[in-house]
């Protein structure tokens, strides 16, 4: 059974930094594209981060430069490194792959 579990949001200062975690289940996420997604309240979904099997990586480019998505084959886990967060970054950040989604953990940004 496919399934993935996000960890690690939580209240963080404007300029802090968060690590997010996505442990994923019943696949490898090393043969998969991987990707983050965010969602902010009255607000789409939107891709923040992805992976591609082979390991090329896309940022949209509200977080270029501040955020970075890698993984762990060893783990079978991807993370999301996110710095010099802002309040605009305070959303429900949700994992995807393989056709799943986990259930999201929730960053929020303010002082």
């Amino acid at each position: 059974q496919v399934q993935l579990v996000e960890s690690g949001g939580g209240l963080v200062q404007p300029g802090g930094s968060l690590r997010l975690s996505c442990a994923a289940s019943g696949f490898i996420v090393g043969f998969n594209d991987m990707a983050w997604y965010r969602q902010a309240p009255g607000k789409e979904r939107e891709l923040v981060a992805s992976v591609t099997s082979s390991g090329l990586s896309t940022y949209a480019e509200s977080v270029k430069g501040r955020f970075t998505i890698s993984r762990s084959n060893a783990q079978n886990m991807v993370y999301l490194q996110m710095n010099n967060v802002k309040p605009e970054d305070t959303a429900v950040y949700s994992c995807y792959g393989r056709g799943q989604w986990g259930p999201g953990t929730q960053v929020t940004v303010s002082s």
